[in-house]
């Protein structure tokens, strides 16, 4: 059995990691199923995303400070919900001290959206919005800062594959103003 380092975790990478744990249980049945209604629900979300006149930029905040941004999977589920990551060249860094950025350049690339999640610790909204420079972002302007769970986003497993996605689907439909197509998660 070979351990696999969940830092560097794809969605590709989750389902894989499911597939592994059902037939080690002996339930590979329920584990495909699972994977199957896990793919379908995001399918949903994607199809719903691309009624969205626009894709925002979004900056995922998985820690203060230092500031880093979101791990892979998330990333990923940010594109599917219908947003434009803010630092796509980070995806691939697994290690979070990787991720690590600049508060001056996320306020360069100008969100439109801030998500965060501070795993374990509350977000302070305040401390986010008086960062130098970021009171002049899109996001900031606009009262688009959100707080995502971390049991809901920062673990590579179901919950980020459904409750977490959905839950940035909900909140960038609203930031656009449309509401999500038929079939689709409902908003926040």
């Amino acid at each position: 059995l070979t351990v696999l380092n969940f830092n560097q975790r794809s969605i590709a990478e989750i389902f894989e990691m499911i597939a592994t744990l059902s037939r080690l249980v002996g339930k590979e049945k329920e584990g495909c199923a699972l994977i199957g209604s896990l793919r379908r629900g995001l399918d949903e979300i994607a199809d719903s995303a691309k009624a969205f006149p626009r894709r925002p930029r979004v900056f995922f905040e998985e820690w203060n400070d230092p500031l880093i941004s979101g791990i892979r999977w998330v990333e990923e589920l940010v594109e599917i919900a219908g947003g434009e990551v803010l630092f796509p060249e980070l995806r691939e860094c697994g290690k979070a001290r990787d991720r690590v950025v600049d508060p001056a350049a996320v306020a360069a690339r100008n969100p439109e959206v801030i998500l965060a999640s501070w795993c374990g610790k509350k977000l302070d909204r305040r401390q986010i919005e008086a960062r130098p420079g970021w009171a002049e972002t899109s996001a900031v302007r606009n009262g688009h800062v959100y707080e995502i769970p971390s049991g809901c986003i920062l673990q590579p497993g179901p919950a980020s594959l459904t409750d977490g996605v959905r839950q940035i689907h909900a909140i960038l439909a609203s930031v656009l103003g449309v509401e999500t197509i038929p079939g689709s998660p409902e908003t926040l």
